[in-house]
């Protein structure tokens, strides 16, 4: 899933998983992305936000 935050950018970020015994493993931290329906340019359209996004108001919903 390559799917990323249309409002902020906000995309999987990629680290090391650290053991007791200081083992490293890949992993990665993916945002909660979710489509909804917007507002873009006066007509509705249907994006990936993240929930901050969401939460914080950045996304004009339809009514």
């Amino acid at each position: 899933m390559s799917k990323k935050c249309e409002i902020c950018g906000k995309s999987r970020v990629f680290g090391h998983d650290i053991t007791f015994s200081h083992k490293k493993n890949n992993r990665s931290w993916a945002p909660n992305i979710r489509k909804v329906k917007a507002v873009v340019d006066g007509k509705t359209k249907r994006i990936n936000v993240c929930t901050r996004c969401l939460r914080s108001g950045k996304v004009v919903r339809p009514q």
